[in-house]
């Protein structure tokens, strides 16, 4: 992997190839995302785009469209633009990779790319199967040179369930070996997800205090403002469960709970990862019941403006069931956290968007003070806010000055965006680079895609049910008041971030 002098990477020279470089994850992600790292001097000139879409369009129209997506960007990204590519046809269309491969060997004789190519699946999930088909039968998933690389990337969701996901595997396998696969979550490329990492294993006060010994609970929340959109007809498909937990949420409990690796690198923290996915309790039906809560916002004010209930949202069906807010207890069933629960909680049209985790401890065994002198005393806390105000607090108890001794909760703060002059890269622009110097640390492996679907599996059984509740919150509050007490009757209660 190449560096510059202050130590950053650069990508080797390579063309990316992205299907579905007509839709909205194309111009709201990736190519930002590509402006970005171009700005900071990790792309090459030996690097090039080519898209590929059903979309009529020619090479100039398709450039104006990456510009227009990128308009603060520089000089070095323009002049890059300049040599992208656009092929319009059928996916699984033989003329169509016919033409691809033309302007692939155009772009290695031109732009410098060295037969080195990663194909990016922007592309609703149905068309992955054929568009990889299509690839094994043109040769594309192989180098065309020793030195050369071949690599694909393949958004969320990976599969609707465990049956699903595992015949997409065999089908990407196929084609692919397993270290040509690269399975993205951006919510791994965010820098507070993997300053997780750095908090736990950097840091001797931490890791002896990370356990049943001392922590009482874990809450891990993603929250969302915004409803559905204009995405109705796809979060009908999918919903909660599908869309956050069964990935983001999942991704962000493995990284908090999983064992120390014996290195950071891709096998060492994949591995942890697995590993702590499969000591998850898997729910009996009864826990379904009893320890998951789905719900679906009505109307209601976010942010002092009145909106619309889920029925009502373009795309919905009005006698829909889908859910919009889903909040369970799990335990993990190991020696690290054998009787600590943790709770995950994500919904739409929440007071907030804020994505955190929050770990709670244990309280101290004996209070010496008076009762009267500790009544804003609670036990320590500490939470690490992913986003959007990146950053860390802890919650300790202190003197509050005066002639009484009165000890109460204050805060530490540390603010991502206050301590380091340097923006951090976009999650995007960070997993692209990855892609392309072949570091899969941040993407997922297919075991773990497996555990995962697992875990959820069960729910997603119990809830094909007519009988199981579907609780309703307004929207602008924290969801239904079944999740509340999930918690109560532990004696515990939600934060409210």
């Amino acid at each position: 992997m190449a560096a510059d002098a202050a130590g950053r990477r650069k990508a080797p020279p390579t063309a990316l190839i992205v299907f579905g470089a007509s839709g909205d994850l194309t111009s709201r992600k990736l190519m930002p995302g590509l402006a970005s790292a171009a700005e900071r001097g990790s792309l090459v000139d030996g690097f090039a785009v080519v898209g590929v879409a059903r979309t009529e369009m020619d090479d100039e129209d398709f450039r104006q469209r990456v510009l227009e997506a990128t308009p603060d960007a520089g000089p070095a990204w323009r002049d890059m633009v300049a040599g992208f590519r656009y092929v319009a046809g059928d996916y699984a269309h033989d003329d169509t990779f016919d033409a691809l491969a033309k302007v692939l060997d155009e772009l290695d004789a031109s732009r410098g790319t060295s037969c080195n190519r990663v194909h990016y699946m922007a592309t609703v999930p149905s068309v992955v199967p054929p568009v990889v088909e299509a690839m094994g039968r043109h040769g594309m998933n192989r180098p065309k040179s020793e030195d050369g690389f071949v690599r694909i990337v393949i958004e969320k969701p990976f599969g609707r369930d465990l049956s699903s996901a595992r015949q997409l595997d065999q089908q990407v396998h196929a084609v692919f070996a397993e270290e040509q696969v690269y399975r993205i979550d951006h919510y791994l490329g965010k820098e507070t997800v993997q300053n997780v990492l750095a908090l736990r294993f950097a840091n001797a006060i931490f890791e002896p205090i990370w356990n049943r010994r001392y922590v009482d609970s874990v809450q891990i929340t993603v929250a969302e403002e915004l409803g559905v959109g204009h995405r109705g007809g796809f979060y009908e498909t999918a919903g909660a469960l599908r869309d956050i937990v069964q990935n983001h949420l999942l991704q962000v409990l493995a990284i908090t709970a999983m064992e120390p690796p014996a290195t950071i690198d891709p096998q060492g923290i994949r591995d942890e990862k697995v590993k702590l996915l499969r000591a998850v309790d898997i729910l009996t039906p009864d826990k379904v019941g009893n320890e998951v809560i789905r719900g679906q916002y009505v109307a209601g004010t976010v942010d002092g403006k009145e909106v619309v209930g889920y029925h009502d949202e373009e795309d919905v069906a009005r006698d829909s069931r889908t859910e919009t807010f889903m909040a369970a207890k799990l335990q993990i069933d190991n020696w690290r956290w054998a009787g600590v629960p943790f709770y995950i909680r994500t919904g739409k049209r929440l007071p907030h968007r804020v994505t955190e985790v929050a770990m709670e401890f244990k309280g101290v065994p004996h209070l010496p003070f008076a009762s009267s002198e500790t009544t804003g005393l609670h036990p320590n806390a500490l939470s690490v806010r992913i986003q959007p105000d990146e950053g860390i607090t802890l919650r300790f108890g202190a003197k509050v000055p005066g002639q009484a001794f009165t000890v109460r909760d204050v805060t530490m703060d540390f603010s991502y965006r206050e301590s380091f002059a340097e923006e951090p890269p976009d999650a995007y622009e960070r997993l692209l680079l990855d892609a392309m110097t072949g570091d899969p640390t941040l993407f997922i492996r297919s075991d773990e895609v497996e555990q995962a679907w697992r875990i959820v599996e069960p729910v997603l059984e119990a809830w094909q049910s007519p009988d199981v509740t579907l609780a309703t919150y307004p929207a602008g509050t924290w969801g239904p008041p079944e999740a509340d007490h999930l918690l109560e009757r532990d004696g515990r209660r939600w934060r409210e971030p």
